[in-house]
């Protein structure tokens, strides 16, 4: 999601250096790879052995599963994260052998991709029944410790290597699954050794060729919590204008298990969020928690930190996320007051219920179990930024890592960046549904770009816009195809990011959206072509296999445009000569979008143009106001060239035409194709 945590990684402010830093030396100095791999054809040879049920040939990313005929269909969105995993790990073994079970996850996606298959389908009013219905192709169950979180995925990794589920104790009695491994005291809570064991005693028997990484447990909302608004800024603040300690009443809230203090974005649309710095709570006058965020001293208060980050010294959050503080107060409290060093866009509620739980995070977990790869969840810093540096160097260059990182900002960037540096591209997936379905389902992709007309050259400024996000495949499954969907599409010449390694891993995905593009419609590959990296951080005798991957998906699935995303030790880099001439080579490239930049920027490194692309996080009034000033230096003597970045996540089509109708005439609105055919004219 565009937010503040990346608005600030490409301004050069609180958090883009501060993160960077964090994880660029450990990745430099980077472990000695466990073992060496194998030639390609060898790998893919041997590797068929293990997983003899897919076709997964040497030049191919992701392997293709068995193609699905009849879908056992259940609505699972009501299950406790427990038993979605139990499910999912299910789901995984039974689709290595022939796709036959799909579950509804998302809101509307979920049903809107199962009527585009058009497969035959059995409805099942109770998922868990599925577990009896599919005995007979599991060996049962390997139970994890619920005191060790990373026993989870352990456990995962365990599941797809003995053809079993994870369970808890009880699901494990409660299905009558006989326990294949118990890891029930098995590891300490240091997540470091659990990993160091499962690489030393389950990386051999996993396949070589996919590494991935999902966290082992998540947050799920209590129904029926009741929240208390304490304070809420009502203006769109996004500098420290109205920091100052805030004085909140808590006594409300009094008399329960305690007092949860929650903090969110009141502009949940722009990015920009609460900042707090430190906080007082105060109990009848008698101080009982004093602590400054990002620090030890703030640690025992914490209850759910959720999607929260912290950068120098204050903990932040934007968008949907949010963060919760626990407090108890002495029994027999009247007054509660906490003080807090607050700024930014607020909204502080609280509540005396806990309003979350700790439950195993689900997914992903069926392509994890089907594909019988390894995972991981390991902070990319420190300690665990070694051993994630570790792992990613034992496998060959431009093996995908799909999931996510461990961490908000220093997660993406320092997860991102180790991938880089030790020749991996990174699919974020961890909320991709049915991927063993999607990976066997056959579809019809076009290898030919859409025709493009180019207009005459004139002295205009031309604008093309582009919707982010789509080097995130699970973006691509789910709010893609509902903002795609949109009635307005197609009404304003607009470039649709995507990953061409859908091609491989959600083939029916891809094809549909190609089929379904209109004339104003281009899809463009996501950052930065076949997988999600930082170009320039690639060794100099890898890089080349990446641009020839990414040219080789590109020219499969059509593309012939590039965004791209190029972190080096701070705010986002053009590419250099070297990079430059990698794309230029080895893809069909026109040109390429730099993402998070300032619109400032046109180069030509090694013979492909680059333009940084401009953007505004908030509403269509702001957009306009902000490309306004943008451009308020053109003088008309010249055309001039505007790469517009649309926010996915909260901006629609409708928004786009409703920005597209408010520019003067000033501006010409072309596909991505056509600004770069135009913009090659002015620099022959």
């Amino acid at each position: 999601m565009v937010s503040r945590r990346r608005f600030l990684t490409l301004s050069g402010g609180l958090a883009g250096a501060a993160a960077f830093t964090q994880w660029a030396g450990t990745a430099a100095a980077g472990a000695a790879p466990i073992s060496t791999q194998p030639a390609p054809a060898a790998l893919a040879a041997r590797e068929a052995a293990k997983n003899p049920s897919l076709v997964w040939p040497a030049d191919q990313v992701l392997p293709t599963f068995p193609q699905p005929k009849h879908l056992d269909v259940a609505d699972v969105r009501k299950l406790s994260g427990d038993d979605q995993a139990l499910l999912n790990t299910l789901q995984g073994n039974v689709n290595r052998v022939r796709p036959r079970i799909y579950f509804l996850v998302d809101d509307s996606s979920d049903a809107a991709w199962l009527a585009t298959l058009g497969l035959p389908t059995t409805r099942h009013d109770d998922p868990m029944s599925l577990v009896a219905a599919y005995r007979s192709e599991i060996s049962g169950a390997i139970v994890y410790d619920r005191d060790v979180p990373d026993s989870i995925n352990v456990a995962t990794t365990m599941a797809g290597l003995k053809n079993a589920v994870i369970a808890s104790p009880e699901q494990a009695e409660k299905y009558d699954l006989p326990i294949v491994e118990d890891l029930r005291g098995r590891f300490t809570d240091d997540p470091l050794a659990t990993y160091r064991w499962q690489v030393e005693h389950l990386w051999p028997q996993c396949t070589h060729r996919l590494l991935t990484g999902v966290p082992p447990t998540r947050t799920a909302a209590v129904p029926g919590v009741k929240w208390t608004q304490l304070a809420r800024e009502t203006n769109p603040v996004r500098d420290n204008s109205n920091r100052k300690v805030y004085e909140l009443d808590l006594s409300p809230v009094l008399g329960g298990e305690g007092v949860y203090l929650r903090f969110q974005d009141a502009f949940g649309n722009d990015g920009w969020g609460p900042s707090v710095q430190h906080v007082t709570v105060l109990a009848d006058g008698k101080q009982i928690a004093d602590f400054e965020t990002a620090t030890d001293a703030e640690t025992p208060y914490i209850f759910d930190a959720d999607g929260s980050a912290v950068t120098d010294g204050h903990r932040f959050c934007d968008g949907g996320a949010y963060w919760i503080y626990h407090f108890e107060p002495p029994e027999g409290t009247t007054t509660l007051t906490a003080k807090v060093d607050m700024w930014n866009q607020y909204l502080v509620t609280a509540t005396d219920q806990a309003p979350t739980r700790v439950e195993v995070f689900p997914n992903l977990r069926d392509y994890i179990v089907g594909t019988k790869a390894m995972v991981a969840w390991l902070p990319p810093e420190g300690a665990s930024g070694d051993l994630l540096a570790e792992i990613f160097g034992m496998v060959e260059p431009t093996t995908p890592y799909l999931g996510w990182f461990n961490g908000a900002v220093a997660g993406e960037h320092g997860g991102v960046g180790i991938a880089s540096e030790q020749g991996l591209e990174v699919l974020a997936a961890d909320f991709y549904q049915n991927g063993t379905v999607f990976s066997g389902a056959r579809a019809t992709i076009r290898a030919t770009p859409p025709r493009r007309t180019t207009p005459r050259l004139r002295k205009k400024i031309y604008l093309t816009f582009t919707v982010g996000e789509g080097d995130n495949i699970q973006y691509c499954q789910h709010r893609m195809r509902d903002i795609w969907d949109n009635d307005d599409r197609g009404a304003v010449p607009t470039n649709w990011t995507i990953d061409p390694l859908l091609a491989d891993v959600g083939p029916a995905i891809y094809a549909y959206y190609q089929r379904t593009a209109t004339g104003n419609d281009l899809l463009i590959a996501g950052p930065s072509g076949a997988g999600y990296t930082y170009p320039s951080l690639w060794p100099a005798d890898k890089l080349d296999h990446f641009t020839t991957m990414t040219g080789r998906y590109m020219r499969l699935t059509g593309l012939n445009v590039i965004s791209c995303f190029n972190i080096v030790d701070g705010p986002p880099a053009p590419p250099d000569e070297r990079v430059g001439a990698s794309y230029h080579d080895n893809t069909p490239a026109l040109g390429i979008v730099l993402g998070w930049e300032r619109g400032n920027q046109i180069t030509t490194p090694g013979g492909i143009p680059v333009v940084g692309d401009f953007a505004r996080f908030a509403d269509v009034a702001d957009y306009h106001k902000g490309l306004y000033d943008h451009v308020a230096d053109w003088d008309g003597d010249a055309p001039r060239f505007v790469a517009a970045a649309i926010q996915a996540w909260n901006w629609t089509p409708t928004q786009i035409v409703s920005l597209a109708d408010s520019l003067d005439d000033r501006f010409e609105i072309v596909r991505g194709d056509s600004f770069f055919d135009l913009l090659r004219r002015t620099l022959d």
